[in-house]
């Protein structure tokens, strides 16, 4: 784990820099897409920039109004560069709330609009999980397997080398599968369901799974209901799709 890197009296964190340089090929990725598929390239950022500095900064705010008493006497901690002091549930309620009236008001097509950003979405998820593996996050239950990883005072599955293995392999389907989408919006609609299918397995080797009802992980709930929609969402624009281009 290397979560800090120090430069003379500066502590830089790794982790939050790995996300920024993958944003940044994320988005060179969905700018080409959408030169590919003749979408406006401009848009298609402004739209990314917005969902994601609108996202970090409702993130920020939430957890600053969850913990006002703490940033109450030192109001500065608002501000800090502290990728820890997010909240991450509201800033992606935040930052989808805010591409969806963006994309309203430039009036961007919705589902050739995810396929264009779908590769930076999948290129995203391996920075996701090289960020992890720096600061120690998302790591693994206790075993005893050869290639475990001592970690937090216990020898673990290295589920954050799982998660930037499964990334990648996500990211090798949708660059496979990208030019023969057989409707708009099946790009991202595969993206979802591989991404859910992944965490599903994931999360069965995770130490850190928030348990309910004494042995069923959340994450693998909330993973089951994301495949089945996009799974129904695929069906449904087939029919939308094939209903457009072949009227009875």
């Amino acid at each position: 784990m290397f979560p800090l890197l120090q430069l003379g009296p500066v502590a830089l964190q790794v982790p939050g820099m790995i996300l920024l340089v993958t944003l940044w090929f994320s988005l060179t990725v969905a700018e080409k897409e959408a030169k590919r598929l003749n979408q406006p390239h401009d848009a298609a950022y402004g739209l990314v920039m917005t969902a994601l500095v609108g996202g970090i900064v409702g993130a920020r705010l939430w957890y600053v109004a969850r913990y006002w008493s703490a940033y109450a006497a030192d109001p500065i901690g608002i501000v800090a560069l502290n990728f820890n002091t997010l909240d991450p549930a509201a800033g992606f309620v935040i930052g989808l709330a805010l591409a969806l009236l963006y994309g309203y008001r430039k009036k961007l097509p919705l589902r050739p609009t995810l396929d264009v950003l779908t590769p930076g979405l999948a290129v995203f998820s391996i920075g996701l999980g090289l960020s992890h593996l720096a600061s120690g996050n998302a790591f693994g239950a206790p075993t005893e397997m050869p290639w475990a990883i001592y970690l937090w005072d216990a020898n673990r599955h290295p589920t954050q080398i799982y998660e930037i293995i499964l990334a990648a392999a996500v990211l090798a389907v949708i660059w496979l599968i990208r030019k023969e989408s057989p409707f708009p919006g099946f790009l991202f609609l595969a993206w979802l369901a591989l991404t859910a299918v992944s965490r599903l397995l994931l999360e069965a080797f995770r130490g850190d799974s928030i348990i309910v009802a004494d042995s069923i992980r959340q994450a693998q709930i909330a993973s089951l209901i994301v495949l089945l929609v996009a799974l129904w969402l695929m069906r449904q624009w087939a029919v939308e799709d094939d209903l457009q281009n072949h009227p009875t």
